[in-house]
């Protein structure tokens, strides 16, 4: 069986869906074997309708299946740049394609994890992560990233309140990323994440 989070190799079948992004309306092409590949997922909604882009600046689009957040955040800041990543190459190749048809490609750049630079700086990281990878795969995942974050960045996390997004805060600021709740909505957390003084474990 496939996953959103490893590559499909079945055939492709493309579809259209519309979506409202930041007031922008958003015709988006989706397809399968990426993650919500028929609408536009219900936690991506709510970090959306919660979050205001920034106006400026670097960000992390962690996880960015065929790119909504990333070209939602594009699209509403031309101040921004946008590294959209993924494991998927399907999903990619869709971020790159949706990029160019609403002309914002100069600005997001969709990559694997292999992409990004080590030494790279984010001022905001937006995810809705792949909590289905499982506890560990995911605390791994999250510590690879979020020290990308600068010294006054900021990420905004969605994790459904039935798939632990309450545990996950607890975690993370035990780790040494403080970690509140900005808002709940349709069952989902919005987590706010900042930098703090990390441990070892």
């Amino acid at each position: 069986m496939s996953h959103y989070f490893t590559n499909d190799d079945t055939a492709m079948t493309t579809r259209t869906i519309h979506a409202t992004i930041f007031g922008n309306e958003l015709e988006l092409t989706t397809a399968n074997g990426v993650f919500s590949g028929t609408r536009l997922d219900l936690g991506t909604s709510v970090l959306l309708r919660t979050v205001e882009p920034p106006a400026s600046g670097r960000v992390l689009d962690l996880g960015c299946g065929y790119g909504p957040i990333a070209l939602g955040l594009a699209v509403a800041s031309p101040g921004i740049t946008v590294d959209a990543v993924d494991v998927n190459e399907r999903a990619l190749a869709l971020t790159r394609r949706n990029a160019e048809a609403l002309g914002v490609a100069e600005r997001v750049n969709a990559t694997t994890p292999e992409g990004i630079a080590g030494d790279v700086r984010y001022d905001e990281i937006w995810s809705n992560p792949p909590i289905r990878i499982g506890k560990e795969a995911l605390h791994e995942l999250l510590l690879r990233w979020l020290p990308h974050l600068g010294d006054d960045g900021v990420a905004h996390l969605v994790v459904s309140k039935n798939l632990g997004g309450d545990s996950l805060a607890l975690w993370l600021s035990d780790q040494g990323w403080p970690t509140s709740k900005l808002a709940s909505a349709k069952g989902f957390r919005i987590l706010t994440v900042r930098p703090g003084e990390q441990t070892d474990a």
